[in-house]
């Protein structure tokens, strides 16, 4: 498969035996194994669903690919169980510093954890292959999820309560009938094909090149950012350190290129010696040009067919929006899926899934459209506007905030969601409202989010009846100690109150004083029970 793919491989694994019975059934399919799909069939798996997952490939492909995860896809990884192996390996860093033109010191630096007391980081940089190691790792410990490498998807047929898999292996073809398809199979989605689905959106008209390099030093772990920098005039670059003294150089390129030229050893090292200097000395890791779209699909539901992922969107990887942004699709779809599979909510619940996935997608695809706009801007009064910004940058704050450079990505809002319950109480502005994401905070001699679990917690203070409630509903109470005054502080707990975080761990409803009844109403409100 490695051969007739023409992709490198970090990891050979070999294709999974095609299976006995040419129709096989399976409540759910995952179609893609990339990060998304794998950390799909993680939580799934682990909540303790028989999983299918299919791999149209039969190893881990190299390249670093992407690299950047910000501190809200680390807290589904502990969710989810990898998250210290992801960071034991990963670079962690927080500082980000952009410079422009021939200027030593950077003209804005910003910090990505600005609040401080959680347990991740805002970063780590960790390659693909590595994050797909340790997710394929701990599947291997799921019994009940069956990971067929090598198994391409061949067509779809769909139907009102389920779908028609067929696929393809080398020993020929088998179908599977499936209660839902998710598919998680990249930009090049064969399902989105297979249903004559598209992209909405726009195409940009640039290409970057990726030069991965290996090499000693000792720069910080920081994301270093250059706007028209002397070693690639006109243009921008960035680099970043990645773990194994891998670091990721990043150069604009311009439109009009020869795309097979550009990552030929002799067009790539000229840049990267006027980058590092001609003293340093690196190997090549990997090079690829790409060029980028901020697009996604009119929905993400489709009957039985459920988009995660890229396959469901695209941004460009200024902001690290892109893999990142399909965990978040991962986070909000598991526990919902869960629920409906167990018989405790309705199909109808999906619908919010549309509703939220696509808002995330949204924000995401905003803020890299923006990065791109002013990065490599179109005209000369945008690149005028662009300069006007940095030069000021360098001296006034309150222009430094219009430094776009790829706004990072961080939790997305969803105040919106019809899962919320809204504040019957006033709150005068502080604590976290009802569809905004819980924020890490001490709590014992532990971390708030890596107690939360995977169903739905109540954070009550001094609730008489909160124990009773919570045994009889089947919620997670917990309840602050004296000393958790940083948790008590930002979500406004006081003695009485209570705060209501869904399986994903965003806050949905809240109390200054709350009741079964109530507690009771805004569990079935997110479980969809008004949709």
């Amino acid at each position: 498969m490695a051969n007739v793919a023409n992709i490198p491989v970090w990891r050979d694994i070999g294709a999974a035996p095609h299976p006995a019975a040419s129709l096989q059934q399976a409540p759910l399919v995952i179609v893609g194994a990339g990060p998304v799909g794998l950390a799909m069939a993680l939580d799934l798996g682990r909540r303790g669903h028989p999983v299918v997952l299919l791999a149209q490939l039969d190893f881990v492909a190299a390249g670093s690919k992407a690299i950047c995860f910000a501190k809200r896809s680390l807290d589904i990884f502990d969710r989810l169980g990898v998250g210290d192996a992801m960071v034991e390996k990963g670079v962690v860093w927080n500082v980000g510093k952009v410079f422009w033109g021939n200027r030593e010191e950077p003209v804005f630096q910003f910090d990505m954890l600005p609040v401080k007391n959680q347990k991740r980081p805002g970063f780590i940089n960790i390659q693909q292959y590595h994050v797909e190691d340790r997710l394929i790792d701990a599947l291997g410990a799921l019994p009940n999820v069956d990971l067929r490498w090598g198994h391409r998807l061949g067509g779809v047929e769909t139907h009102a309560d389920g779908v028609r898999v067929t696929v393809e292996t080398a020993e020929g073809s088998y179908r599977i009938d499936a209660e839902w398809l998710i598919a998680c199979d990249g930009s090049r989605s064969a399902v989105r094909d297979a249903l004559g689905l598209d992209f909405e959106g726009r195409v940009f008209e640039d290409n970057f090149l990726i030069a991965d390099v290996k090499m000693k030093g000792d720069r910080p772990s920081e994301r270093w950012f250059w706007f028209d920098p002397p070693f690639n005039p006109g243009q921008s670059a960035l680099m970043h350190k990645q773990p194994d003294d891998v670091w990721r150089l990043d150069f604009q390129l311009g439109w009009n290129i020869d795309r097979e030229a550009a990552v030929k050893p002799e067009n790539v090292d000229p840049l990267v010696r006027a980058m590092l200097g001609d003293d340093v000395e690196y190997e090549p890791e990997w090079y690829s040009v790409y060029t980028f779209q901020c697009r996604r699909m009119a929905r993400f539901v489709h009957g039985r067919v459920v988009f995660a992922g890229d396959s469901a969107h695209l941004v460009s990887p200024f902001g690290a929006r892109g893999c990142n942004g399909g965990l978040a699709d991962v986070d909000n779809l598991g526990w919902k899926l869960d629920l409906i599979l167990k018989g405790e909510a309705g199909a109808v619940l999906l619908e919010s899934y549309d509703t939220e996935a696509i808002a995330i997608a949204d924000e995401n695809i905003l803020n890299s459209s923006r990065s791109t706009d002013f990065m490599t801007p179109k005209t000369a009064a945008s690149s005028a506007y662009r300069d006007a910004v940095l030069e000021l940058a360098n001296e006034l704050p309150f222009a430094r905030p219009f430094v776009n450079s790829g706004r990072l990505s961080t939790a997305v809002a969803l105040p919106a969601s019809p899962l919320n319950t809204p504040d019957a109480d006033d709150w005068r502005g502080a604590g976290i409202a009802p569809g905004f994401p819980a924020l890490d905070a001490p709590l014992g001699t532990g971390w708030l989010l890596e107690s939360l679990g995977a169903g739905f917690t109540l954070i009550a203070d001094g609730w008489a009846d909160g124990a009773t409630a919570a045994a009889a509903d089947g919620f997670a109470l917990i309840e602050p100690g004296t000393g958790d005054d940083v948790l008590r502080a930002r979500y406004a707990i006081e003695p009485g109150t209570a705060c209501l975080v869904r399986p994903d761990h965003y806050v949905c409803a809240r109390w200054r004083h709350p009741d079964a009844d109530a507690v009771r109403a805004a569990i079935a409100r997110a479980k969809g029970k008004e949709l």
